[in-house]
């Protein structure tokens, strides 16, 4: 197992922890970015290659821009996610988009987003061109 260290000494840690009440996430931007760069590289053969972060997974807007940066996607699963991507400049195809129960607005803000729609199976065909059309590219999960 790789061997971990915090990105603070143990006083700087005690100053966060007296002026900031727990629980609080802290991140480390540096390592983020070096992991970010290490998984892009593992993939470089594929030059079309896109890695698309899981919104739900930390819907935090300061770490999709980071990821957006070191050009990252974003795969969304509802329109709150959405929204967030848009916040943190991503949009186009760098915008998966895969829900279940998808009400027609959340299929409208990904089409206006230019998002990559992933259905969950071919009856949802009618429904997406019914209320959004259908975009250049569509997937199927």
């Amino acid at each position: 197992m790789a061997h971990k260290t915090l990105p603070l000494s143990p006083d700087a840690l005690a100053r966060i922890l007296d002026r900031h009440p727990t629980p609080f996430h802290l991140y480390d931007e540096a390592a983020m970015r070096a992991n970010a760069r290490r998984l892009l590289a593992a993939f470089a053969w594929a030059p079309s290659f896109r890695e698309y972060f899981a919104v739900k997974a930390t819907p935090n807007p300061y770490i999709l821009k980071l990821l957006r940066e070191e050009g990252f996607g974003a795969d969304c699963s509802s329109l709150a996610e959405l929204l967030l991507a848009e916040k943190a400049g991503i949009a186009g195809e760098s915008v998966m988009f895969s829900s279940n129960d998808t009400p027609a607005e959340e299929y409208v803000k990904a089409r206006q987003m230019g998002a990559i729609i992933n259905l969950d199976d071919i009856s949802h065909i009618e429904f997406l061109k019914r209320h959004a059309g259908i975009p250049p590219i569509i997937s199927f999960r």
